[in-house]
């Protein structure tokens, strides 16, 4: 091994240690480069229009193909996944439901602190190291790179899937401009089931690996700002912002683990929270509620357009 290799192999060894001190639970690495396999694929996507109305999934086409362009000096793609499974929410037969994601405080605050960290922890290690960190922020195809890095596989339902960890992870980044030893990608283990297909309630998976965002619940009560079309009307299956079921029904999900960082324990009020508490929301407790969780992204009034809808 020469004396270049040995050190981007020690620096990934020492990456990856200081990353799960943090909490992260699996850190890949990719060698920054342009992915030009991916380009046909989110062309069709966006020229389908199953972006809908994310019309910022129509900018930026080259830096999301290609890391470089958007950090320049970008030499390696570091993907890390944090867990955020908790089994105990959702569960009781006709109340209203949040993706399991949104039942703690905002992820991006929670991770970006730690990923800042962890650059700084790099710094203070390696000496001069140039980068940026993402949770969800910027134009990057995240669970393609997370593939790359062999953290899992794109699954049927697009989400990236761990054979040993599941799905349930939120996925980021650091591109820095410092060599660190690549991983391999991993086999595709979806083989011939089509779970997540068949229980899509509004076939937004309109055929394995290709999901249409304009059709996915989690767009109908987060990104649509308008009117929640009335063909989907019963179709919701009582969710008012995200949608976990393509993620419920996986079989690589048997034995998902529940998530231990204390910031995404979800708070007691929304815990106790019933069908009649969702639909006497108030502005003030919908700021009180959600003053630290993702579900204020979709605002008091459309959350309660979405509790409305399904109710």
């Amino acid at each position: 091994m020469s004396r270049s290799n040995h050190v981007a192999s020690k620096r990934a060894t020492w990456l990856k240690a200081k990353a799960r001190e943090l909490g992260f639970e699996s850190v890949g690495i990719s060698v920054a480069r342009e992915l030009t396999e991916e380009a046909p694929r989110l062309e069709e996507w966006l020229t389908t229009g199953m972006h809908g109305e994310m019309k910022y999934m129509e900018g930026h086409f080259d830096k999301r193909l290609d890391p470089r362009l958007l950090v320049p000096g970008t030499k390696s793609v570091v993907s890390l996944m944090f867990n955020y499974h908790n089994p105990d929410v959702n569960l009781v037969e006709g109340e209203l439901k949040i993706s399991q994601y949104a039942q703690g405080k905002d992820y991006h605050h929670v991770l970006k602190w730690k990923l800042k960290e962890l650059l700084k922890l790099a710094r203070e290690e390696w000496g001069e190291v140039e980068g940026r960190v993402f949770v969800d922020s910027a134009p990057i195809l995240e669970r393609v790179w997370a593939a790359q890095s062999g953290l899992g596989w794109v699954g049927k339902n697009s989400l990236l899937i761990s054979k040993k960890k599941g799905s349930y992870y939120f996925l980021a980044e650091m591109m820095l401009d410092v060599e660190l030893e690549p991983d391999a990608p991993v086999a595709d283990h979806c083989g011939n089931c089509t779970a997540c297909l068949d229980a899509c309630p509004t076939g937004a998976i309109v055929k394995p690996y290709v999901v249409d965002g304009s059709k996915c619940i989690s767009y109908f009560t987060i990104e649509l700002k308008g009117a929640i079309p009335e063909p989907m009307a019963g179709k919701l299956d009582n969710w008012v912002f995200g949608c976990d079921i393509c993620q419920e029904v996986c079989p690589w999900n048997r034995h998902s683990e529940k998530n231990a960082e204390p910031e995404f324990t979800p708070s007691s009020s929304l815990l106790e929270m019933k069908k009649s508490d969702w639909l006497d929301l108030t502005e003030e407790v919908f700021k009180k509620t959600f003053k630290d969780s993702p579900v204020k992204r979709t605002g008091f009034e459309g959350l309660k357009r979405n509790i409305k809808f399904v109710s």
